[in-house]
């Protein structure tokens, strides 16, 4: 299948997230985080990059961002490429850092910016890092309520402004809109996505199909904006887990074990190329995938949730 496509133009708005080869952990303190933050304000600086939104997990980060200048993939190879080489330097270590490509999905921000900040910001609350956003020093949560001086790379201005009103700072009212979600079971705003391109409307979808992607071949349209069409199942590993990653944010060891049992029954790969993107031996592929076809028979809201995914991906 071929890779998904790029839509890049002047005043895209992007949820975009990497995760670290075979689930591995891209930070291992502070310091990385520091660096890592350091290449968000250079990439403001140096490629226009506007940053609404960063929340730093363990071994992933998400961020909600613009590209004035319709640059995403300069902005990303400057962004994964600076801090790799940082951290392969630092950590004496060589190879890729990251798993695949980054991901981003193209946003409707007028009707989607305000609930996928929301979701972003409570990523380590769901996680069950911190049992409060503001506690966690890692996403730009703490700016928006004021606690924490805004650094000039960082725009909270296009967010809080869906806040304003008479009353409550802008600040505060946001803080209670993320806050009546907290201990929620909630649907994330990434699962509303289009063939893991596009989040918007109807008429956001259609805009963006009749100005920025008419004229490219038909058959890579229909391969990769499915609906724009819908998605079709994929033979390629890294496209399937970051489909499935898409669908089972917050919870690394259960988007491993779905990815890995999916990419056994449904890629068409052979064990020992499923196991080398796990990192693991060809006969635990195998093994893996059956205690969890197991597990399955047995969890109810587990087979639920795996179905909903099979449906989502139509495999």
């Amino acid at each position: 299948m071929a890779r998904p496509l790029r839509i890049e133009f002047p005043g895209a708005y992007y949820h975009v997230t990497s995760r670290g080869n075979e689930r591995k952990d891209i930070f291992h303190d502070d310091h990385d985080r520091k660096q890592f933050i350091f290449y968000l304000k250079s990439a403001n600086l140096r490629y226009k990059a506007v940053i609404h939104i960063y929340c730093l997990m363990s071994n992933h980060y998400h961020f909600l961002m613009e590209t004035p200048k319709g640059n995403l993939s300069q902005i990303m190879r400057h962004i994964n490429g600076a801090y790799t080489t940082y951290f392969n330097i630092r950590h004496r270590r060589a190879g890729h850092l990251f798993q695949g490509r980054y991901k981003a999905i193209l946003v409707d921000a007028d009707a989607y910016a305000g609930e996928l900040s929301r979701y972003i910001h409570l990523n380590p609350v769901r996680a069950g890092m911190v049992d409060i956003p503001e506690k966690y020093g890692w996403s730009s949560y703490a700016y928006y309520i004021d606690k924490k001086k805004k650094p000039d790379w960082l725009t909270l201005d296009f967010i809080l402004r869906y806040f304003d009103g008479k009353g409550k700072s802008p600040q505060k009212r946001y803080k209670v809109f993320v806050s009546e979600k907290i201990n929620c079971n909630y649907e994330s705003p990434l699962q509303k996505t289009t063939a893991s391109t596009i989040l918007g409307s109807d008429n956001f979808i259609n805009t963006v199909r009749e100005k920025y992607i008419k004229g490219i071949n038909d058959n890579n349209i229909d391969r990769n904006l499915p609906a724009i069409r819908e998605l079709k199942t994929t033979s390629d590993i890294n496209e399937l887990c970051e489909a499935i990653d898409s669908l089972i944010d917050a919870d690394p060891a259960l988007s491993r074990n779905v990815s890995l049992y999916l990419c056994h029954k449904y890629s068409g790969r052979a064990l020992k190329e499923i196991g080398n993107y796990f990192g693991i031996k060809e006969s635990a592929v195998s093994q893996s995938s059956i205690r969890f076809s197991h597990k399955l028979d047995k969890d109810k809201k587990l087979k639920k949730r795996v179905d909903y995914i099979l449906k989502k991906l139509d495999l």
